[in-house]
């Protein structure tokens, strides 16, 4: 029978002592000094990501205060009980595993056994890894024995997840958390490992794979194991990036250079190539916002360890570095975070991905600056809507200074007969709008309206599943009148209101209906143009009703003039009002 003798890098590599620990140094100076003074305590809770050393750390504390060395900092791994805890031939050192072990029934079995004496050891030491996942009910029967356990026993429990334990087991113990391990310690970890083999890894290649783990010297190491079995003489960069499925930083340059540059074609071009390599458009999403957060942390922090190591050996990065300006890569860094959260969970990730590209390059458009570098104009549809009506405005303005030279030589008959030019822009449309608000004045009432009120918000929020553009334009508008099977929106900005009777009035009109659970028309008005619509109605309706009439937003009945009704109107509006018996 064969027996398997090799072993995974991490297994090989598991810290021995404290000082293996990587990048947690405020955790293992104070158990060292805990361990010598010999003050440790009966409980520990060792809480961080994964593959961060809180297992290893809590076996090695097991072997420190089982040493027969006893009291020392570090364990000497060389007497019989260090040898029997690390092959695991002592049974006084016990490790469970919460994840399948999380019933009453076997905490009970921990809460009969803790009043033996351990058979080898001086002390029993019980490792529950994932505590986290232990029932309520196994929590409850943790709780006396984790308080006030026997003196030969110590718990250390280990999770990921700190904040699914109940404060009663938290406070019962001394807690440590374990932190992030940075891509410069787990370099230099490496480093050490390899050079204790024939292997030759590039830089680039620890570079990588250190971002890759997350902070994890597990995971880093097992990639590290992975590519050495997959690379021939040494690992490359992109024996790293076939690995873990990543693009190469070739085609991320490529793509980063046509989008600054905004060719167009040259960014469709990387991404096609992207999709026939059989790579995944969210994960390459993902790639170029961490290569901009790079930039971005090289750029505004080069003293930093981690910023001289994404520095070190490639020069193409270096130049990517200095090419690019920071509010440049701020706007990409948004619309990339715009288009993820698009994609994930789209049917076809790839269409928002050239439509990053396409948009991205479109509007960036090269200007240059007074020291002869380029900077980025973006220019969306709204600034060009504006500039737009600017140019209005100055002919408009023209055109009535010219009004005002006529009416300075006396000819009253050619101004008298010319209209006022902004009249005459919209005069049919205003005209329109004003007949039918006025027409519907005479149907609409205050339960309407109210009801209206009351649904406006899941009119809006139907119109934003539709568009969202839609619905940011109708934030400028509010109701101000109903019938039956009309309603008014009053607008504050003209363009705003042209954008929704011109283009989405069929879908704010669809979203009131399905509101409403009725058919209902849209009429669109200018705030300025209802308030004049809404006076000339009440005094109108006032001289045909000689003092009685109605008002034409509230359906209420008014009441004969009286001097104290007339103070409140002035003090707070007739809207605010309502008038009884």
């Amino acid at each position: 029978m064969r027996v398997m003798s090799y072993q995974a890098l991490y297994r090989v590599w598991r810290p021995r002592q404290l000082t293996d620990v990587v990048g947690q140094e405020h955790i293992t100076k104070t158990l060292k000094n805990a361990l010598l003074q010999d003050k440790f305590s009966h409980a520990y809770l060792f809480t961080g990501p994964r593959g961060t050393g809180k297992t290893s750390a809590a076996k090695i504390i097991s072997k420190a205060i089982n040493c027969e060395r006893a009291p020392v900092d570090e364990p000497c791994n060389q007497c019989d009980t260090c040898k029997g805890i690390q092959d695991g031939s002592i049974v006084d050192v016990i490790e469970i595993d919460a994840a399948s072990n999380n019933g009453v029934d076997e905490i009970r079995d921990i809460r009969d056994k803790v009043k033996f004496a351990p058979s080898a050891a001086r002390f029993k030491v019980y490792i529950i890894d994932e505590v986290h996942m232990l029932s309520t009910g196994a929590f409850n029967a943790l709780l006396k024995t984790l308080e006030e356990p026997p003196r030969h026993v110590i718990f250390i429990l280990a999770t990921t997840e700190p904040h699914k334990i109940p404060l009663t087991i938290i406070s019962r113990c001394q807690r440590f958390d374990f932190k992030r391990i940075s891509a410069h310690s787990m370099i230099e970890r490496m480093h050490e490992i390899i050079s204790t083999t024939d292997t030759r890894v590039d830089e680039d290649a620890l570079a990588l794979i250190a971002r890759a783990s997350e902070g994890g010297m597990r995971d880093a190491l097992s990639l590290l194991d992975q590519a050495i079995s997959y690379s021939d003489d040494s690992v490359t960069a992109d024996d790293v990036l076939s690995i873990i499925g990543a693009v190469s930083q070739q085609l991320i340059h490529q793509v980063v250079q046509s989008i600054h540059s905004g060719e167009v074609g040259e960014g469709l071009q990387a991404i096609d190539k992207l999709m026939k390599e059989g790579k995944d458009a969210n994960r390459f999403i993902e790639d170029l916002i961490f290569f901009f957060r790079d930039v971005l942390m090289v750029k505004a922090a080069p003293q930093l360890d981690e910023s001289k190591d994404r520095v070190t050996g490639d020069e193409a990065f270096q130049q990517v570095v200095e090419q690019l300006d920071q509010a440049w890569i701020f706007a990409m860094l948004d619309r990339l975070n715009h288009f993820q959260h698009e994609m994930k969970w789209a049917s076809h990730p790839q269409v928002f991905l050239e439509m990053f590209i396409v948009q991205a390059c479109q509007k960036s458009t090269p200007l240059a600056s007074s020291n002869g570098a380029d900077v980025q104009l973006d220019e969306n549809e709204t600034i060009k809507i504006l500039q737009r009506k600017v140019k209005e405005l100055e002919k408009t303005l023209k055109e009535m200074a010219q009004g005002g030279a006529v009416k300075q030589t006396g000819s009253q008959s050619a101004e008298s007969s010319k209209p006022k030019p902004r009249q005459a822009a919209n005069s049919a449309k205003s005209r329109a709008h004003v007949n039918k608000v006025k027409e519907m004045l005479h149907d609409a009432s205050k339960q309407h309206l109210q009801s209206l009120h009351s649904g406006w918000g899941q009119i809006i929020e139907q119109v934003k599943q539709k568009s969202v553009p839609a619905s940011a334009w109708l934030n400028d508008c509010k109701p101000v009148a109903c019938s039956d099977n009309k309603f008014v929106l009053a607008f504050r900005n003209e363009m705003h209101r042209d954008m929704v009777d011109e283009k989405f009035r069929e879908m704010v009109e669809e979203s009131a209906t399905i509101v409403a659970q009725r058919d209902l028309t849209m009429l669109t008005l200018l705030a300025p143009h209802w308030e004049e619509i809404k006076e000339a109605y009440v005094k109108e309706q006032k001289q045909k009703d000689a003092g009685e009439g109605s008002n034409e937003e509230n359906g209420e009945p008014m009441k004969e003039e009286n001097p104290l009704i007339d103070e409140a109107v002035k003090l707070v509006g007739r809207d605010l009002l309502e008038i009884k018996e």
